[in-house]
């Protein structure tokens, strides 16, 4: 920190107080001491920027606990796992997201690793026409009791529209019709205009984002990072 009183006067009350002068040796000593040394200025950056991540953390809290739905299965979500595990991971995921399909295999690799590990899928269709389609898809193969294998179906391969759609159902041996008809309802387009309403009540920012606990990690995780994420959450007990 600069001490502007050893300029040789008194600082005023306010900093609207400073005068043309008082301000310009201000600058003068700062731009010198920055100078002298940088390490001044990246220390101030690291301090804000860790500042700005305890504010969004708390943030993240606060929105997480006035919207206890973002933590919880609800009508339409997959859910992977012991249903009664004492954990549950949260991804937010929208099926056509480049990064979304990354994680695919990570995923797996960490229920295959935790029995005591629940994984909650909220699909958000946020990339266009035809991550709607698809998004819709899923909810209706959901009602066939094809929900998973629908999301990997359609994850998993570079189709898109109602054809890609289509292919997956026949390998699947989903009911076509109903499939159909089960898109266009009203049920699933509300469970995805839920999702999506809740994303932005927890200010997610992109897909995929994970939550465990009071906890948010944004972005294509690593399987060590999802570790990290789910350990914290874990309660010493069920490890």
């Amino acid at each position: 920190m600069v001490a502007v009183a050893a300029a040789g006067w008194s600082a005023p009350a306010r900093a609207d107080q400073f005068t043309p002068a008082q301000r310009a040796e201000i600058v003068s000593i700062v731009r010198n001491a920055l100078k002298t040394d940088p390490t001044i200025l990246g220390d101030a950056i690291t301090a804000l920027r860790a500042d700005a991540a305890r504010k969004e953390d708390a943030a993240n809290a606060d929105a997480l606990r006035d919207n206890p739905a973002a933590l919880s299965p609800q009508p339409g979500d997959i859910v992977r796992g012991d249903g009664d595990a004492r954990t549950t991971l949260v991804e937010f995921y929208d099926p056509r997201c480049p990064y979304c399909r990354k994680v695919l295999p990570d995923l797996d690799a960490l229920l295959a690793g935790r029995r005591d590990l629940k994984l909650v899928e909220k699909i958000i269709p946020i990339l266009g026409p035809d991550s709607t389609v698809d998004a819709r898809a899923i909810q209706a193969a959901i009602r066939q009791n094809k929900g998973l294998e629908m999301q990997q179906a359609l994850m998993t391969d570079h189709g898109k529209g109602l054809d890609h759609v289509r292919e997956a159902a026949a390998k699947l041996g989903l009911d076509w019709t109903r499939l159909q008809s089960d898109m266009g309802s009203a049920a699933v387009k509300q469970e995805l205009e839920r999702n999506i309403a809740l994303a932005h009540a927890i200010n997610l920012t992109g897909t995929p984002t994970f939550i465990a606990g009071r906890q948010v990690l944004p972005g294509a995780a690593s399987l060590a990072e999802l570790r990290a994420l789910v350990d914290q959450a874990t309660p010493p007990t069920a490890r």
